[in-house]
């Protein structure tokens, strides 16, 4: 007769592939919870240069947008801090406690953007302030990737960890596409001169509304029975960060590894593209907004997909065929930009198909890759370190070679990050089925 105490035995990892009530409630509440983070962080690159023309109105337009995307990037120089921190705090004292922090500063965050006056109003403390919400997002994003990808996928049933773990994804995309909803809305219904006064900053008010619903949902749902095995059986550790460092570097470099083509392509293709084609084929930007969403709802709607393909097929094969498309077909597909909206929606939605092959698989082969005690550390900091360095640069750099007339080159930096982690992809362990606790 066992004598394990009940809380040890409810701690206990489920082995069946289907889901429980418990399951399917905490994956609900972590994604819904994820989306409306992801909002809050997505509704800065939608409304790019409006906020460019409010803080940063220069002489030159292009200067302005520059000046805008270099604050986009500086916030995610915040994000391996965040991730350090709060990857650490996630670790010691549970999944639950570090998503409920992160969604409350990003909600903050977009509140203090909303109500922050422009440049014509308070002259340069209107963009310091601007700089230092963004600081805040990339510090609360920095923490979120980890602390939500360990929860999705210590939550999922036995041999659907890439089904779960897509849901972060899914949120994220999510996140995206209702940002992109907002956009469209706001530049198709309303006239220019009330986008630019009000209706941006209407935008992040209800971006900072769905933050406090986000917090809600994380403050109701369990801890994972991951972290509760390791913390009741004494595994946590005081310094979770050392411990990742100095156990576990080589997987610390493969998480980076993974992560350069995912974050590059996706921040092209699925976050700065409508920007990108109406800057270098003039097309208006509500139209590529439109194409944004559309393809939004289809990457959305294959990513649980994509995951349960991992989940049969394994981690190896599905991201290697993402990355090595990228080295084949990013030429092709960059050339085939035009100002129609076709060329536009075809162009994005390619690459978004590609994307699928990444975003299933991060969460979950991140995960794979760390015993839970240093889980949401191992997953965050290196994956922020990949993403400031290739995604968090990767709409200055590409609005910089086309006002420098080297638009053309743009595919080269795309497949040469793709064939990077392509080489990763193919040389690492396969974890589709490692014993996970």
């Amino acid at each position: 007769m066992s004598t394990e105490p009940a809380e040890a035995a409810a701690a206990a990892p489920v082995t069946s592939h289907r889901m429980t009530p418990a399951q399917r409630k905490a994956i609900v509440a972590g994604t819904i919870g994820n989306t409306v983070e992801w909002v809050d962080w997505a509704l800065y690159s939608i409304f790019v240069k409006i906020i460019a023309d409010e803080f940063f109105p220069a002489g030159d337009g292009a200067v302005a947008l520059l000046s805008t995307l270099a604050v986009f990037a500086v916030g995610f120089v915040m994000r391996p801090v965040g991730a350090a921190v709060l990857g650490v705090y996630a670790d010691r004292h549970g999944r639950k406690k570090g998503m409920t922090l992160t969604v409350g500063l990003m909600a903050g965050a977009a509140f203090v953007i909303a109500l922050t006056p422009g440049y014509d109003s308070i002259g340069v403390l209107s963009p310091l302030v601007l700089l230092v919400a963004r600081l805040v997002q990339g510090f609360s994003a920095g923490g979120e990737f980890g602390s939500s990808s360990a929860f999705l996928v210590e939550s999922a049933a036995r041999g659907r960890r890439a089904f779960a773990g897509s849901w972060q994804q899914v949120s994220v995309a999510g996140g995206v596409l209702i940002a992109s909803l907002l956009g469209t809305a706001a530049t198709s219904l309303l006239s220019d001169a009330a986008l630019h006064s009000w209706g941006w900053r209407a935008a992040f008010v209800l971006g900072g509304l769905l933050g406090l619903v986000g917090l809600w949902l994380r403050v109701s749902v369990e801890d994972t029975a991951s972290f509760t095995e390791a913390r009741g059986t004494g595994r946590t550790r005081a310094n979770p960060l050392k411990t990742m460092f100095v156990e576990h570097p080589g997987a610390a470099l493969r998480v980076a590894g993974i992560t350069i083509a995912g974050t590059l392509t996706y921040y092209i293709w699925v976050n700065y593209l409508p920007t990108y084609a109406n800057l270098t084929t003039g097309i208006p930007l509500k139209t590529a907004l439109l194409s944004q969403t559309l393809c939004l709802i289809v990457f959305v709607v294959l990513l649980p997909f994509a995951g349960l393909l991992s989940d049969r097929l394994g981690r190896k094969p599905t991201m290697a065929a993402f990355a090595g498309g990228f080295v084949v077909f990013s030429w092709p597909l960059l050339r085939l930009l035009d100002n129609s909206f076709l060329s536009v929606f075809l162009v994005q939605l390619a690459g978004m198909l590609l994307v699928l092959g990444y975003s299933a698989n991060c969460a979950v082969i991140m995960a794979e890759q760390f015993p839970p005690e240093v889980r949401a550390t191992g997953i965050a900091l290196p994956y922020a370190l990949a993403v400031a360095l290739f995604g968090g640069t990767a709409p200055y750099l590409t609005t910089w070679l086309h006002e420098n007339g080297h638009s053309d080159l743009l595919w080269v930096y795309v497949s040469a990050a793709s064939l990077i982690s392509f080489l990763v992809y193919v040389t690492m362990p396969e974890t589709k089925d490692k014993e996970f606790r």
